[in-house]
């Protein structure tokens, strides 16, 4: 088995910093059995809802050696991806849509990726061996991975926190047959601060380090493909895709840095788009407004019904003109996000008018019990 000196790995290092990762250390391939021991811990429980690709290679993710028995090391690399702004700014401005910072320029994947197989091509030639590349689309855990590489420590929000970047690094990993002795793991800690617990407007957080994503607004807004439960549409706000506040409220971010990756630039019409002009995005203008970033990959159903929630959030009845129209659109994800969001927008009477315009045409039985419970939830204020 081939084994890397000191001074190829240095080179190593050097070679992945030159391709425009802010971080780069070693770790070994097996990380040992208590991150997968907590991985199945969180599935038994349902935590992740409807995230059924996590079962689907549960094996293989609780070990990177599950994955490729091959593997003796990894090199896992950081790239920042530090806001300019605190992102829960726009909070107080319900008019306009918070998209995560992560999604507000190119698709970290396609940028990740690109250098990793560069890395990967230069560790064979130089050094021999195999190698393969991951990024969050494959069954590897990268978050154990770069704390046991010392890149950072997974904080109380299940993140991966930094001393340097504070909460804002993308990861990705190139697992290699070539011995590397690995570097030792961050000894930084959360202490006795629950800062990110406190944040979550969900209270997605059943103890520090346990998340039920079934809660976390990334999860409604991204992952799940049903329906945006009831109890949690209010606390969404006006977060349309994804949510920061945990990673935002870390203190450790008063260390952290702008990105100065210019393809993660956040897009102008991204950073605060308004909510009214969003919600009548046709599938072709939502995947042409939206193509490069990682928000096309949700779909404009999907990103729709987030949209309408936030709408409904708002209060403001001057929005029903953009809301009412989507009564009759071809998705039931839609239609009942805007029966919903109709509810919050508007009084009992007016309300009524619309029931009964459009429920004895709906032929989806989600929709038709959305419509009368929101038509209880206005009896029982007038009550």
């Amino acid at each position: 088995m081939q084994q890397l000196d000191q001074s190829q790995k240095q080179d190593l290092i050097d070679f992945a910093i030159d391709q425009g990762f802010d971080v780069a250390r070693v770790t070994l391939a097996d990380f040992g059995p208590l991150p997968g021991e907590r991985l199945d811990a969180f599935l038994a429980k349902g935590f992740h809802g409807d995230m059924d690709w996590l079962e689907a290679r549960q094996s293989w993710r609780r070990n990177p050696a599950n994955l490729w028995e091959g593997a003796k090391s990894a090199l896992v690399v950081g790239l920042n991806y530090g806001p300019d702004a605190d992102p829960r700014a726009l909070a107080e401005q319900p008019d306009f849509g918070i998209v995560s910072v992560y999604a507000r320029g190119k698709d970290y994947h396609d940028i990740v990726k690109k250098r990793l197989k560069r890395i990967a091509r230069h560790m064979v030639q130089a050094y021999g061996g195999d190698v393969k590349v991951f990024v969050d689309t494959a069954p590897v855990m990268e978050k154990p991975l770069a704390a046991a590489a010392g890149i950072g420590w997974q904080g109380k929000h299940t993140n991966l926190l930094s001393r340097e970047f504070g909460s804002w690094l993308f990861l990705g990993v190139v697992l290699s047959t070539l011995e590397i002795e690995p570097d030792p793991p961050e000894k930084g800690g959360c202490g006795s601060c629950t800062a990110c617990l406190d944040a979550c407007p969900t209270d997605a957080f059943v103890a520090p380090y346990q998340l039920e994503a079934t809660k976390c607004i990334s999860y409604l807004s991204i992952e799940t493909r049903l329906h945006i439960p009831r109890e949690y549409r209010a606390a969404m706000g006006n977060r349309i895709y994804g949510c920061d506040d945990c990673l935002a409220a870390c203190p450790w971010n008063k260390y952290a840095r702008k990105s100065s990756e210019m393809a993660l630039a956040a897009k102008e019409t991204l950073s605060a788009p308004r909510l009214d002009m969003l919600v009548q995005l046709t599938d072709t203008e939502f995947r042409q407004f939206f193509a490069g970033t990682p928000v096309k990959r949700l779909g404009r159903n999907r990103f729709v019904r987030n949209v309408l929630v936030a709408l409904g959030n708002t209060g403001n009845s001057d929005y029903i003109k953009d809301v009412e129209p989507l009564l009759a659109d071809i998705s039931e994800q839609v239609r009942l996000a805007a029966v919903w969001a109709s509810g919050r927008l508007l009084g009992k009477q007016s309300f009524s008018q619309l029931y009964k315009k459009y429920y004895l045409a709906e032929a989806d039985e989600q929709v038709r019990i959305e419509w009368n419970l929101s038509k209880e939830d206005l009896d029982n204020e007038q009550t």
